[in-house]
């Protein structure tokens, strides 16, 4: 496997970088980086030397490094290693922290290692997905971004816990599902559906899954499929004008969709 690495980065989410590497020959020296990096080997050990400890990153485990922490990285034994990193500026951060606690400034992050092979997954999931995406601000990319990161940063203590205060109100709940049923064709996106609330993203993502008991991605996704159902029931439209009558762009995913959610294909039903 030869050495290389490719960045991508994201238009609706400046400050963002994705990067996936592949690593035999090369090695880190020592050095520090000016934003937030988050570490994850899917192949193969990395070993890394930070503040006077060495630790092993393999699979299952997630590397936190924030900015100005000196380290390195090699292939534990010489082998090769593949690793995959989000590189968040400090402004993009900032940004997102506001959402994710009731306290104000940067997360109080230490350079640490995490093995928690759940959390890890995910955010694998999350990096391959934004990696495929050319919409970052969608309702699911943007839902399991903010959740991940909560998530993260509150497994690493960087984050007090968000206290999340009660369900939403019958006038916001009317107001979401009644927005969703009149745009279900158009793109619906978290920032909509949340100022249609009052609320940051991360509170409405929170409340909503009180209140429903499914997130808001999952909850509009079986909107449209549900709707889907009726428009096919009658017979009038192509299996494609359904799709896009229901807001799904891409005919292959709604296919996909709806036969995981009644096991048949659009056309058996």
């Amino acid at each position: 496997m030869s050495d290389g690495v490719a960045y991508k980065r994201l238009a609706d989410l400046p400050g963002l970088v994705l990067s996936v590497g592949h690593f035999e020959a090369f090695s880190f020296d020592r050095h520090y980086h000016l934003d937030y990096h988050v570490g994850l080997v899917t192949a193969g050990v990395q070993r890394q030397c930070f503040n006077g400890k060495t630790v092993l990153l393999g699979p299952g485990c997630i590397s936190l490094m924030p900015p100005g922490e000196i380290h390195d990285g090699v292939g534990e034994g010489g082998d090769a290693y593949t690793l995959k990193t989000f590189r968040l500026s400090r402004e993009l951060l900032h940004s997102v922290v506001g959402e994710l606690t009731d306290a104000d400034g940067e997360p109080e992050l230490a350079g640490m290692l995490l093995e928690d092979p759940a959390l890890a997954g995910h955010l694998l999931r999350l990096h391959d997905a934004l990696q495929l995406s050319t919409d970052a601000s969608s309702l699911a990319l943007q839902s399991e971004w903010l959740s991940l990161l909560y998530f993260l940063l509150a497994r690493s203590r960087a984050i007090r816990p968000l206290a999340v205060k009660g369900a939403l109100s019958a006038l916001q709940w009317r107001r979401v599902r009644d927005y969703c049923l009149g745009h279900l064709a158009e793109k619906i996106t978290l920032d909509e559906l949340a100022a249609l609330c009052g609320l940051g993203r991360f509170h409405f993502l929170r409340q909503f899954k009180l209140t429903v008991g499914m997130t808001p991605y999952a909850w509009l996704l079986r909107l449209r499929l549900e709707q889907a159902c009726g428009l096919l029931a009658r017979g009038r439209l192509s299996i494609a004008d359904v799709a896009q009558g229901v807001g799904f762009y891409d005919q292959s995913h709604f296919n996909r969709a709806f036969r995981q959610a009644f096991g048949v294909a659009p056309s058996g039903y």
